[in-house]
Protein backbone atom coordinates (compact mmCIF):
# COMPACT_ATOMS: atom_id res chain seq x y z
CA UNK A 1 0.00 0.00 0.00
CA UNK A 2 1.29 3.52 -0.67
CA UNK A 3 2.31 5.60 2.30
CA UNK A 4 -0.27 8.22 3.18
CA UNK A 5 1.31 11.63 3.23
CA UNK A 6 0.27 14.74 5.13
CA UNK A 7 1.51 18.23 4.20
CA UNK A 8 2.97 20.33 7.02
CA UNK A 9 4.88 23.60 7.04
CA UNK A 10 8.48 24.08 8.08
CA UNK A 11 9.65 27.16 9.99
CA UNK A 12 10.27 28.84 6.64
CA UNK A 13 6.68 28.27 5.65
CA UNK A 14 7.64 25.79 2.93
CA UNK A 15 5.26 22.81 2.78
CA UNK A 16 6.82 19.50 3.77
CA UNK A 17 5.48 15.98 3.43
CA UNK A 18 5.73 13.45 6.21
CA UNK A 19 4.73 9.81 6.24
CA UNK A 20 1.64 8.75 8.15
CA UNK A 21 2.21 6.92 11.44
CA UNK A 22 2.90 3.21 11.15
CA UNK A 23 -0.33 2.43 12.97
CA UNK A 24 -2.29 4.30 10.30
CA UNK A 25 -0.41 2.50 7.53
CA UNK A 26 -1.17 -0.83 9.17
CA UNK A 27 -4.85 0.11 9.42
CA UNK A 28 -4.94 0.93 5.72
CA UNK A 29 -3.27 -2.36 4.87
CA UNK A 30 -5.71 -4.29 7.03
CA UNK A 31 -8.69 -2.55 5.44
CA UNK A 32 -7.33 -3.30 1.96
CA UNK A 33 -6.93 -6.96 2.91
CA UNK A 34 -10.50 -7.07 4.21
CA UNK A 35 -11.85 -5.50 1.00
CA UNK A 36 -9.86 -7.99 -1.07
CA UNK A 37 -11.31 -10.91 0.86
CA UNK A 38 -14.80 -9.39 0.68
CA UNK A 39 -14.49 -9.01 -3.09
CA UNK A 40 -13.55 -12.66 -3.41
CA UNK A 41 -16.63 -13.64 -1.41
CA UNK A 42 -18.92 -11.25 -3.26
CA UNK A 43 -18.02 -12.62 -6.70
CA UNK A 44 -18.97 -16.09 -5.44
CA UNK A 45 -22.02 -15.43 -3.26
CA UNK A 46 -23.05 -11.93 -4.32
CA UNK A 47 -22.99 -8.59 -2.54
CA UNK A 48 -26.10 -9.48 -0.56
CA UNK A 49 -24.35 -12.56 0.78
CA UNK A 50 -21.62 -10.48 2.41
CA UNK A 51 -21.79 -10.24 6.17
CA UNK A 52 -19.45 -8.88 8.82
CA UNK A 53 -19.53 -12.26 10.55
CA UNK A 54 -18.58 -14.30 7.49
CA UNK A 55 -15.81 -11.87 6.62
CA UNK A 56 -14.47 -11.88 10.17
CA UNK A 57 -14.26 -15.67 10.01
CA UNK A 58 -12.37 -15.57 6.70
CA UNK A 59 -9.98 -12.90 8.01
CA UNK A 60 -9.67 -14.57 11.43
CA UNK A 61 -10.63 -11.30 13.06
CA UNK A 62 -13.30 -10.32 15.52
CA UNK A 63 -16.56 -8.93 14.18
CA UNK A 64 -15.89 -5.66 15.97
CA UNK A 65 -12.45 -5.51 14.33
CA UNK A 66 -13.94 -5.80 10.84
CA UNK A 67 -16.81 -3.46 11.67
CA UNK A 68 -14.42 -0.77 12.89
CA UNK A 69 -12.96 -0.38 9.39
CA UNK A 70 -16.32 0.25 7.71
CA UNK A 71 -18.96 1.18 10.25
CA UNK A 72 -21.73 -0.70 8.48
CA UNK A 73 -22.40 -3.62 6.17
CA UNK A 74 -23.60 -1.15 3.56
CA UNK A 75 -20.28 0.71 3.55
CA UNK A 76 -18.47 -2.62 3.22
CA UNK A 77 -20.55 -3.43 0.14
CA UNK A 78 -19.83 -0.02 -1.39
CA UNK A 79 -16.10 -0.43 -0.72
CA UNK A 80 -16.21 -3.77 -2.54
CA UNK A 81 -17.95 -2.17 -5.53
CA UNK A 82 -15.31 0.57 -5.68
CA UNK A 83 -12.49 -1.97 -5.56
CA UNK A 84 -14.10 -4.09 -8.26
CA UNK A 85 -14.49 -1.03 -10.48
CA UNK A 86 -10.86 0.01 -9.91
CA UNK A 87 -9.63 -3.44 -10.94
CA UNK A 88 -11.95 -3.45 -13.94
CA UNK A 89 -10.47 -0.16 -15.12
CA UNK A 90 -6.92 -1.43 -14.62
CA UNK A 91 -7.54 -4.58 -16.66
CA UNK A 92 -9.94 -3.34 -19.32
CA UNK A 93 -10.00 0.44 -19.74
CA UNK A 94 -6.51 1.80 -19.14
CA UNK A 95 -4.65 -0.72 -21.35
CA UNK A 96 -6.99 0.14 -24.23
CA UNK A 97 -5.99 3.80 -24.02
CA UNK A 98 -2.60 2.80 -25.40
CA UNK A 99 -4.31 2.11 -28.72
CA UNK A 100 -5.14 4.81 -31.25
CA UNK A 101 -8.62 6.34 -31.13
CA UNK A 102 -11.13 4.66 -33.38
CA UNK A 103 -11.48 0.98 -34.15
CA UNK A 104 -8.11 0.02 -32.60
CA UNK A 105 -9.17 1.38 -29.20
CA UNK A 106 -12.75 0.11 -29.49
CA UNK A 107 -11.50 -3.37 -30.40
CA UNK A 108 -9.04 -3.29 -27.50
CA UNK A 109 -11.82 -2.35 -25.07
CA UNK A 110 -13.97 -5.22 -26.24
CA UNK A 111 -11.24 -7.84 -26.22
CA UNK A 112 -9.87 -6.72 -22.85
CA UNK A 113 -13.45 -7.05 -21.61
CA UNK A 114 -13.64 -10.49 -23.16
CA UNK A 115 -10.42 -11.56 -21.44
CA UNK A 116 -11.83 -10.53 -18.09
CA UNK A 117 -15.19 -12.12 -18.84
CA UNK A 118 -13.56 -15.45 -19.73
CA UNK A 119 -12.14 -15.51 -16.19
CA UNK A 120 -15.37 -14.38 -14.59
CA UNK A 121 -17.26 -17.24 -16.18
CA UNK A 122 -15.83 -19.23 -13.26
CA UNK A 123 -15.59 -16.54 -10.59
CA UNK A 124 -18.64 -14.40 -11.35
CA UNK A 125 -19.18 -10.79 -12.42
CA UNK A 126 -20.15 -8.32 -9.71
CA UNK A 127 -21.81 -5.98 -12.21
CA UNK A 128 -24.16 -8.71 -13.41
CA UNK A 129 -24.87 -10.45 -10.11
CA UNK A 130 -25.27 -7.07 -8.42
CA UNK A 131 -27.78 -5.94 -11.02
CA UNK A 132 -29.93 -8.97 -10.24
CA UNK A 133 -29.71 -8.36 -6.50
CA UNK A 134 -30.25 -4.59 -6.48
CA UNK A 135 -32.24 -3.83 -9.64
CA UNK A 136 -35.36 -2.96 -7.62
CA UNK A 137 -33.73 -1.98 -4.34
CA UNK A 138 -32.98 1.76 -4.21
CA UNK A 139 -30.26 2.96 -1.90
CA UNK A 140 -26.53 3.79 -1.70
CA UNK A 141 -25.37 0.30 -2.69
CA UNK A 142 -27.50 0.26 -5.83
CA UNK A 143 -26.38 3.81 -6.62
CA UNK A 144 -22.70 2.87 -6.31
CA UNK A 145 -23.15 -0.21 -8.45
CA UNK A 146 -25.21 1.53 -11.15
CA UNK A 147 -22.77 4.44 -11.19
CA UNK A 148 -19.85 2.13 -11.85
CA UNK A 149 -21.67 0.39 -14.69
CA UNK A 150 -22.74 3.70 -16.23
CA UNK A 151 -19.17 4.97 -16.08
CA UNK A 152 -17.91 1.95 -17.97
CA UNK A 153 -20.69 1.99 -20.57
CA UNK A 154 -20.07 5.70 -21.12
CA UNK A 155 -16.42 4.90 -21.85
CA UNK A 156 -17.46 2.26 -24.39
CA UNK A 157 -19.90 4.71 -25.99
CA UNK A 158 -17.18 7.37 -26.23
CA UNK A 159 -14.95 4.86 -28.00
CA UNK A 160 -17.70 4.19 -30.54
CA UNK A 161 -18.25 7.94 -31.07
CA UNK A 162 -14.51 8.47 -31.55
CA UNK A 163 -14.43 5.63 -34.09
CA UNK A 164 -17.13 7.39 -36.08
CA UNK A 165 -15.36 10.74 -35.78
CA UNK A 166 -12.18 9.09 -37.07
CA UNK A 167 -14.06 7.90 -40.16
CA UNK A 168 -13.85 4.24 -39.13
CA UNK A 169 -17.62 3.79 -39.10
CA UNK A 170 -20.22 4.46 -41.76
CA UNK A 171 -21.72 7.94 -41.77
CA UNK A 172 -25.14 6.53 -40.93
CA UNK A 173 -23.89 4.32 -38.07
CA UNK A 174 -25.98 4.68 -34.91
CA UNK A 175 -23.42 5.01 -32.10
CA UNK A 176 -25.82 4.24 -29.26
CA UNK A 177 -27.21 1.20 -31.04
CA UNK A 178 -23.72 -0.12 -31.69
CA UNK A 179 -22.66 0.37 -28.05
CA UNK A 180 -25.91 -1.32 -26.93
CA UNK A 181 -25.21 -4.36 -29.10
CA UNK A 182 -21.64 -4.68 -27.84
CA UNK A 183 -22.87 -4.61 -24.25
CA UNK A 184 -25.49 -7.18 -25.17
CA UNK A 185 -22.80 -9.58 -26.35
CA UNK A 186 -21.13 -9.58 -22.94
CA UNK A 187 -24.42 -10.08 -21.12
CA UNK A 188 -25.34 -12.96 -23.43
CA UNK A 189 -21.90 -14.51 -22.96
CA UNK A 190 -22.26 -14.54 -19.16
CA UNK A 191 -25.71 -16.09 -19.38
CA UNK A 192 -24.76 -18.71 -21.95
CA UNK A 193 -21.34 -19.63 -20.57
CA UNK A 194 -21.81 -19.28 -16.80
CA UNK A 195 -25.47 -20.21 -16.33
CA UNK A 196 -26.24 -22.54 -19.23
CA UNK A 197 -22.66 -23.84 -19.74
CA UNK A 198 -23.14 -23.63 -23.51
CA UNK A 199 -20.01 -24.76 -25.39
CA UNK A 200 -18.47 -22.28 -27.82
CA UNK A 201 -19.99 -19.20 -26.17
CA UNK A 202 -16.74 -17.22 -26.23
CA UNK A 203 -16.27 -17.93 -29.93
CA UNK A 204 -19.83 -16.81 -30.63
CA UNK A 205 -19.26 -13.55 -28.74
CA UNK A 206 -16.13 -12.88 -30.79
CA UNK A 207 -18.06 -13.62 -33.96
CA UNK A 208 -20.84 -11.32 -32.81
CA UNK A 209 -18.38 -8.45 -32.39
CA UNK A 210 -16.94 -9.11 -35.85
CA UNK A 211 -20.48 -9.02 -37.24
CA UNK A 212 -21.12 -5.66 -35.54
CA UNK A 213 -17.97 -4.21 -37.09
CA UNK A 214 -18.96 -5.58 -40.48
CA UNK A 215 -22.39 -3.89 -40.28
CA UNK A 216 -21.31 -0.53 -38.88
CA UNK A 217 -17.71 -0.22 -40.04
CA UNK A 218 -16.17 1.65 -42.93
CA UNK A 219 -14.76 -1.01 -45.28
CA UNK A 220 -11.43 0.80 -45.72
CA UNK A 221 -10.96 1.17 -41.94
CA UNK A 222 -11.90 -2.45 -41.30
CA UNK A 223 -9.26 -3.59 -43.75
CA UNK A 224 -6.61 -1.65 -41.81
CA UNK A 225 -7.79 -2.63 -38.32
CA UNK A 226 -5.92 -5.48 -36.71
CA UNK A 227 -8.39 -8.39 -36.42
CA UNK A 228 -8.94 -10.11 -33.10
CA UNK A 229 -8.88 -13.53 -34.74
CA UNK A 230 -7.83 -15.24 -37.90
CA UNK A 231 -11.32 -14.72 -39.33
CA UNK A 232 -12.03 -11.37 -40.95
CA UNK A 233 -15.21 -9.45 -40.01
CA UNK A 234 -16.80 -10.24 -43.40
CA UNK A 235 -16.11 -13.95 -43.14
CA UNK A 236 -17.00 -14.10 -39.45
CA UNK A 237 -20.65 -13.56 -40.24
CA UNK A 238 -20.64 -16.79 -42.18
CA UNK A 239 -19.05 -19.10 -39.61
CA UNK A 240 -17.92 -18.87 -35.98
CA UNK A 241 -14.29 -18.05 -35.18
CA UNK A 242 -12.21 -20.78 -33.63
CA UNK A 243 -9.84 -18.37 -31.92
CA UNK A 244 -9.81 -17.36 -28.27
CA UNK A 245 -9.81 -13.80 -26.98
CA UNK A 246 -6.39 -12.16 -27.03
Amino acid sequence: MPITEHPVKAASGTPLVVAAPKSQQKGQQTKAAIVDAALGLATQIGLEGLSIGALAEVMRMSKSGVFAHFGSREELQISVIREYHARFEEEVFFPALQQARGLPRLSALFHNWMNRTSVEIDSGCLYISGAVEFDDRPGPVRDALAGSVRTWLAAMYRAVVQAKEAGHLRDDADERQMAFEIHGLILALHYEARFLKTPGSIDRANTGFANILARYGNDAALAQAEPSSSVSPKKASAKPSSSKPV
